[in-house]
């Protein structure tokens, strides 16, 4: 398979585990493969109730705190769908929402650099 349609795969993965895990999918997936990088932004991911909720200090601070835990809740099912796709282990994996924005990034750091292996 080529990068990019081990991107689409990733980003249509990433969208069906939304959905199946939060209960509701992003509007838009786009997901990048950098070296041992694989990097996820997702918009589109906030209710109406939780931009409202975002436009007070202490509920921003809530909306983040809920849904980081809810990702790290499905943190193992992440790695499981990043390594089907890639054939990599991840070693890290880093995720942030901005409530201004409505998008959640990402970052899954692989055993090795995917994009060399993709480009050999």
């Amino acid at each position: 398979m080529t990068k990019g349609q081990i991107e689409a795969e990733i980003s249509n993965a990433l969208t069906q585990w939304e959905k199946e895990f939060l209960g509701r999918g992003s509007v838009m997936v786009k997901t990048d493969i950098l070296r041992d990088t694989i990097i996820v932004v997702l918009k589109g991911i906030l209710t109406p109730a939780e931009h409202k909720l975002s436009e007070t200090k202490e509920g921003l601070l809530s909306v983040k705190k809920i849904r980081a835990n809810l990702v790290e809740a499905g943190r193992e099912q992440l790695g499981e769908i990043i390594k089907e796709k890639t054939s990599e282990e991840v070693v890290m994996f880093h995720t942030d929402i901005s409530t201004q924005t409505g998008e959640r990034i990402m970052v899954f750091r692989l055993s090795s650099d995917l994009e060399k292996k993709l480009n050999s």
